[in-house]
């Protein structure tokens, strides 16, 4: 990851692919709040360079929802699930075509 930054940079879509790739590591050891720290970095970057309403955000967001619910979080868990599943909602929807 830091690699990436080096080269890259922060905004990067390898960088970000890097950092969410460690914070599923991180996710998969337990360490929430290492892949938490990652999380809402990916999610934020990604918000800023692809729109609010792109499935990778959306997949941002939902993998954060995951580590809060993990950390019982439950009122963090809650926004941001209703997020994600109002905006693939408005996606699938026949208006959205």
């Amino acid at each position: 990851m830091e690699k990436s930054k080096q080269l890259l940079g922060n905004d990067h879509p390898d960088t970000l692919t890097s950092m969410a790739n460690l914070a599923g590591t991180y996710w998969n050891q337990g360490k929430w709040k290492e892949a938490e720290v990652l999380q809402v970095v990916v999610m934020e970057k990604s918000k800023q360079l692809l729109g609010n309403d792109h499935p990778d955000t959306l997949t941002s967001m939902a993998n954060l929802a995951a580590t809060y619910r993990n950390q019982g979080q439950w009122k963090a868990v809650e926004a941001l699930e209703v997020v994600v599943m109002d905006k693939s909602k408005q996606q699938h929807s026949p208006e959205h075509d």
